[in-house]
């Protein structure tokens, strides 16, 4: 393997109380019921259009007025996506031994992409990554699997020398639909058997379990 692709939400770093409440922030401002914090392990995945989509009450699914609340989503998570949001324990010892062992490491979330480069930059100041993606507007959401086979050509790296980890169905949707090997995580924000019903080639329980693949040893 050369190449390790990254979710971020939900596998890089805990970012649910701070989406939480940014979405229930929204919700409030416009006079709509709030979800409970742990609710929005299942709304989040898909990006910041469906997230809002979701959250929203079925009766009010205007245009207009999903735009208004995402509007009102990114202004309040711009400026409070770092209030509780950390890296999982682990994380960051496994991104420094792959550098180490001179993998390319990249980044590949459908979190949008001016707020992905930032909170990369600020929980791993002293990691290189390679490429860091986000969600960008005219392109294709995950789990199509356009971002990860464009990291993969930018970097010059065939499919069968790259592994993608992600904690939910969407990322093993994408690394299926990708050609490239799924790795599951269980840290995150979905289950085990979610992950294994949408095709995970393997299932790991905490980052460094990684190396053992990596290593190519039995898990």
């Amino acid at each position: 393997m050369k190449l390790i692709i990254f979710d971020l939400d939900g596998t890089l770093i805990d970012t649910l109380e701070d989406l939480a409440n940014s979405g229930n922030h929204a919700l409030a401002a416009h006079n709509f019921p709030t979800h409970p914090i742990t609710a929005y392990k299942k709304f989040i995945g898909n990006g910041v259009d469906k997230l809002i989509e979701r959250i929203v009450p079925q009766d009010q699914k205007s245009p207009t007025l999903l735009n208004e609340v995402k509007n009102s989503f990114v202004a309040y998570y711009n400026q409070h996506a770092q209030d509780t949001t950390k890296p999982y324990e682990g994380v960051v010892e496994l991104l420094s031994t792959l550098k180490e062992q001179n993998f390319k490491i990249s980044v590949a979330t459908n979190k949008y992409h001016a707020a992905a480069g930032p909170l990369v930059a600020k929980y791993f100041p002293a990691i290189e990554f390679d490429m860091v993606l986000g969600h960008r507007e005219n392109f294709p959401a995950k789990p199509d699997p356009a971002i990860v086979n464009e990291i993969a050509s930018t970097l010059k790296v065939n499919k069968e020398d790259c592994l993608y980890l992600g904690d939910s169905d969407v990322d093993m949707l994408t690394a299926t639909a990708a050609g490239v090997t799924a790795i599951g995580v269980t840290w995150g924000f979905r289950t085990e058997e979610e992950l294994r019903a949408t095709g995970a080639d393997h299932i790991i329980h905490t980052p460094l379990d990684l190396l053992k693949i990596t290593d190519n040893k039995t898990l």
